[in-house]
């Protein structure tokens, strides 16, 4: 085994003397570094990091040997593994870069040098490396270390991401910044093969050569480009796109290429008189580092494919790359796989993308099954429902099968589904061409990333009022991923658009009605948001809600568009009347702070209203809750700008505030970012709980206070 992986001295002192152990997994000379024993069938690491325990910041990497380096990502990547296991997290694609990372911090002197990390959810290592070991253990907690790169918490987080094809925009001009500083630095982009498929990244390297600017480019190619990739779709179960394809067959075409082929080639880059002198050796190069390719088209020096776990070749090259002369943009295109070095990730379909807390030694997910679906689930299951009778109905994602439930839809309906790669601005533009021919597209995209294709649903939808129907999950706060991925601003965003019609559900009922109500709507855009996140069941939803059912019904119906409706109404005789007007599924915490008002003192009368749309807004339901009651709170799981602010305009257009016997509150969510934490924890930061509720109906009642954050 010693000899196999290059290892002696202190890399086999981690060891015990007298264990039967095989490599798990052996495809090159660079294979992973993964110990199987034999006896109890399990997976284990080293026992100890002696080069990790070493290294508190990249400089004190600077001396190691190639053999070191080596068995610095070995203990780096099982300290990954370790440390993700006990929080969950974005595992597969650390565990991918683990080699690459050890590199980049060997060759280049970050923070002086900017390392950008595409989307960063494969920063893991990188965190570890930078002075973060120490904390891992509060990744994607509340107060803890972010899951992605930022600016905020390390100097060696050059430019934040969550979203993705932002690098080699930020790395661009970074280069630019250098330059007109006078400044000889080394920019370094790191972009997945998922990433590049989105439009921006075309655009920015358009830019870099016509800037001729000091940018490298590395080209992570995993074969990775949705999640999970190989859902079936009308593109057959290959990754997105076109370029993918590309790229298998540059990598297919001729073999990994290593140092010496790489140093001959890249003498293109040096002055005139050093080209020269290597001119032979160059003219046998070029044959191996094809010219003509996309990327060099692009105006950028390409360079490979590299095998992006042999350290031995990957150290050489990229320090080649560092010094090379003048200040032509390169891309260093390496071949990884996502999971690289356990087991478990390799053999999954996700590669173990996105994890909870697992069990190391064997890869078993620590996963309570929850008695009821989830939001995502329900929509998948009536789309599926309405297209059985529907050849028209088709479903559209942007490489997120697997978390928008498009992957269920097109295990069923393949030829009816299609995923278009991280590229939110063509997939919604697709669907509204798909619309004009009469299709009924149902676009399903993440509340955040449809920030990234405003303009076509304005433009390409809105006005011309195509039917596209916008599937918005994860609206609200989604949880561990933080700032960047919460559904925060749509109602804001897409409620000033006309013609376009927008609803919430309260609860999985809801959602299945309204899932077939848009799919009635053939006349204008519709969009329909729901949160991260189990259903509430049927015991819950006949306390709640009086459903008085035993289980959900099999057809789902359409609501009528515009109308909401009372849960619970304000008794008769109260002294004081509190109307609360729910949008979405904070409908339910209402409901918990209406009896909770109710039970504090029989006096005060409380009406609860779901509004179900956004917009048209039920403005009789409206007048008719500002008429009756003395107190109106609105509660949505949205920024300001959205459902309150609608309500409150058209109070005041109307003169229901005139008279100053109506107080009014809308409830959303708070001015500022609400970083990581589980969702229950960021809606009781938000101030949007049940308890939060009831304290502003006491406070406008005169009776109390609202409560400060938890």
């Amino acid at each position: 085994l010693a000899l196999a992986h290059g290892w002696s001295g202190p890399a086999l002192a981690q060891f015990p003397p007298c264990t039967h152990i095989t490599c798990s997994s052996v495809a090159s000379s660079a294979r992973t570094r993964v110990l199987r024993l034999q006896s109890g069938g399990v997976y284990a690491g080293p026992r100890s990091s002696p080069l990790l325990d070493s290294v508190s910041s990249p400089k004190d990497m600077k001396a190691f040997s190639l053999t070191e380096l080596k068995q610095l990502a070995h203990e780096l990547r099982w300290e990954t593994i370790n440390a993700v296991s006990k929080t969950g997290g974005h595992l597969g694609s650390s565990l991918g870069v683990v080699e690459l990372t050890v590199a980049l911090h060997y060759v280049f002197d970050a923070p002086a040098d900017p390392i950008i990390w595409d989307v960063s959810h494969q920063v893991y290592p990188h965190k570890i490396l930078t002075g973060r070991r120490s904390r891992m253990h509060t990744l994607r907690q509340a107060g803890g270390l972010s899951g992605f790169a930022k600016r905020s918490e390390s100097e060696y987080d050059a430019f934040g991401a969550g979203h993705s094809t932002t690098s080699i925009s930020a790395g661009l001009g970074m280069a630019v910044a250098h330059e007109l500083k006078g400044m000889k630095r080394n920019t370094v982009a790191v972009i997945g093969d998922g990433a590049i498929t989105g439009g921006m990244a075309y655009e920015a390297m358009n830019n870099a050569a016509y800037l001729n600017s000091r940018v490298i480019v590395v080209y992570n190619d995993n074969g990775q480009v949705s999640l999970p990739t190989g859902t079936p779709s009308a593109g057959g179960t290959v990754p997105a796109g076109s370029l993918s394809a590309y790229t298998s067959r540059l990598i297919a075409s001729k073999d990994f290429q290593n140092f010496r082929d790489i140093a001959k080639s890249i003498s293109k880059l040096f002055p005139a008189e050093i080209q020269q002198a290597n001119a032979k050796i160059d003219e046998y190069a070029r044959g191996l580092v094809t010219g003509g390719t996309l990327f060099e088209e692009l105006g950028f020096y390409y360079i490979g494919p590299v095998d992006g776990h042999d350290l031995d070749n990957l150290v050489p090259i990229l320090e080649n790359v560092r010094d090379r002369g003048g200040n032509r943009p390169v891309l260093l295109h390496i071949k990884t796989e996502k999971g690289y070095g356990y087991p478990p990730a390799e053999a999954a379909s996700d590669k173990y993308h996105g994890v909870p807390k697992f069990e190391v030694s064997s890869g078993r997910k620590f996963t309570t099954p929850s008695r009821t679906p989830s939001y995502t689930a329900v929509f998948s299951d009536t789309l599926i429902d309405i297209a059985a009778t529907d050849r028209s109905v088709v479903a559209i994602t942007a490489a997120m099968p697997g978390g928008t439930g498009i992957d269920k839809f097109g295990r069923r309906y393949p030829k009816r589904t299609f995923d278009v790669g991280i590229a939110e601005q063509h997939a919604v533009t697709f669907a509204a061409g798909l619309a004009v021919e009469g299709i009924k597209p149902f676009c399903a995209i993440y509340s955040t990333f449809l920030q990234r294709a405003y303009d076509q649903v304005v433009h390409d939808c809105a006005i011309q009022k195509l039917p596209v129907r916008f599937i918005l999950d994860r609206a609200g706060l989604v949880g561990n991923d933080g700032p960047t991925h919460h559904g925060s601003f749509d109602l804001a965003y897409l409620g000033c658009i006309p013609n376009l019609v927008i609803c919430a559900p309260s609860d999985e009922l809801e959602l299945r009605n309204m899932v077939q109500t848009i799919y009635e709507i053939d006349h204008m855009p519709s969009a329909l948001r729901y949160p991260r996140g189990s259903a509430l069941g049927i015991e819950k939803l006949n306390d709640l809600f009086g459903y008085n059912m035993e289980q959900l019904p099999e057809k789902a119906e359409a609501l009528p568009v515009g109308k909401g409706r009372v849960i619970m109404q304000a008794h008769v005789g109260a002294a004081q009347r509190v109307a609360i007007l729910s949008l979405g599924t904070r409908l339910a915490p209402s409901v918990v702070a209406a009896r909770a008002l109710t039970v504090r003192d029989p006096t005060i009368g409380v009406t609860v209203a779901d509004a179900r749309w956004m917009k048209p807004i039920d403005t009789e339901l409206v007048g008719r809750l500002a008429a009756e009651h003395d107190v109106l709170i609105t509660v949505e799981e949205g920024s300001i700008g959205g459902f309150g602010d609608h309500v409150l305009h058209f109070l005041a257009l109307n003169g229901y505030l005139d008279d100053g016997n109506l107080k009014v509150r809308p409830m959303v969510l708070p001015d500022t970012y609400i970083e990581a934490g589980s969702q229950q924890e960021q809606y009781e930061e938000a101030g949007l709980s049940h308890r939060f509720i009831e304290a502003t109906a006491l406070k406008l009642l005169g009776r109390s206070t609202v409560p400060s954050s938890a």
